[in-house]
């Protein structure tokens, strides 16, 4: 109705991260070729798993980005005027191969395709594979989130996840973010920066959030030449200003540290069939945000990240595991509740 202003509702939580356009040969099934993905899909689904309200999203993507895929989150249940479309073109492609275990092979698709006997995607034409390199302290990509890309209804939310992304966007952002109602941060690091060489710069980017999910890989790496036992590593990032720090260790499931009680536990994995191990880390920091928000407890926020992440990996596709059955989330979490151990 002209002259009516559109009121949006209030958003309890916004998810930060990339888009992509999937290439993925899982260990079982049928592959996926161009298909919606990216750490923000998998972190919203692992988040929607058990919000039904969903959140919203903030990302930037080319003007080649399929507008259907935007559609289909939105249909899904999440918030979309946060996701920018630049007038530029974007290679978003991301190739991965799943043979034995959850280490994905990033090099070679055609080889892959070939071993499977299956004709390579001609939208894959021209791929090349990503190319590990430090992120800038001072320049941003055309990736970087800022401030200004996030709307401002979104500042009124209460909790927020950045997923890898990049240095500046981490370092810039959670600042911004606290001059709202946004009480809950948590971030997911970018291997780009979780190098020595930025060991200085990485306690602006822990100071004063909520927990620092990273992996394990990504962890020793920082730490190399400096520790190798990782409570002291998780001490020593919670000491940079940070409440918790869980590292996730794959099919290993989680150690989990909690600065003000100095209390460390050990939370195996939920034991899932694996079908497709990508995204299971950005699905476990969904679900440790809704955990965390409901419960603001560590273990039971690991917890819900745990499930989330075991649902994801059971199919392809960012969106898999919002099909599970009703209650299955709850029952898996119920069970592994009992599982937790304190570590001394």
């Amino acid at each position: 109705m002209e002259g009516v202003k559109v009121v949006n509702p209030i958003l309890r939580n916004i998810i930060i991260g990339k888009l992509q356009r999937e290439f993925v040969i899982p260990l079982s099934g049928k592959p996926v070729v161009d298909g919606p993905g990216g750490n923000l899909l998998y972190a919203a689904s692992g988040l929607a798993i058990w919000d039904n309200q969903g959140g919203g999203l903030v990302s930037k993507v080319g003007e080649e980005y399929p507008r259907d895929w935007i559609e289909l989150a939105r249909k899904t249940g999440f918030d979309t005027r946060g996701i920018k479309i630049l007038p530029e073109s974007i290679d978003l492609r991301f190739f991965c191969a799943f043979q034995e275990d959850d280490n994905p092979s990033l090099d070679s698709p055609i080889s892959h395709f070939a071993r499977l006997d299956i004709p390579f995607p001609h939208a894959l034409l021209g791929y090349t594979p990503p190319v590990a390199k430090l992120d800038s302290r001072t320049t941003p990509d055309v990736l970087t989130i800022r401030p200004q890309d996030i709307p401002d209804d979104y500042f009124d939310a209460s909790a927020v996840h950045l997923c890898p992304i990049d240095y500046l966007t981490h370092a810039l952002l959670p600042g911004a973010l606290r001059q709202g109602n946004i009480t809950t941060i948590t971030i997911d690091p970018s291997e780009n920066y979780m190098s020595p060489s930025f060991w200085d710069d990485v306690p602006s980017v822990v100071k004063g959030i909520t927990a620092f999910l990273t992996s394990e890989t990504k962890l020793r790496s920082l730490f190399k030449g400096r520790s190798a036992d990782p409570w002291e590593m998780a001490e020593a990032i919670a000491g940079y200003g940070c409440e918790i720090v869980v590292i996730k260790r794959r099919s290993k499931g989680q150690w989990v540290y909690e600065h003000a009680s100095r209390k460390r536990w050990t939370i195996p994995a939920y034991i899932a069939r694996v079908v497709n191990p990508l995204g299971a880390g950005d699905a476990f920091c969904g679900g440790f945000l809704y955990g965390y928000t409901n419960t603001y407890d560590a273990v039971e926020a690991t917890l819900h990240g745990n499930i989330s992440a075991s649902l994801s990996i059971e199919g392809t596709g960012p969106f898999y595991a919002l099909d599970s059955l009703p209650g299955l989330a709850q029952a898996r979490l119920d069970s592994l509740r009992d599982l937790v151990a304190k570590a001394p």
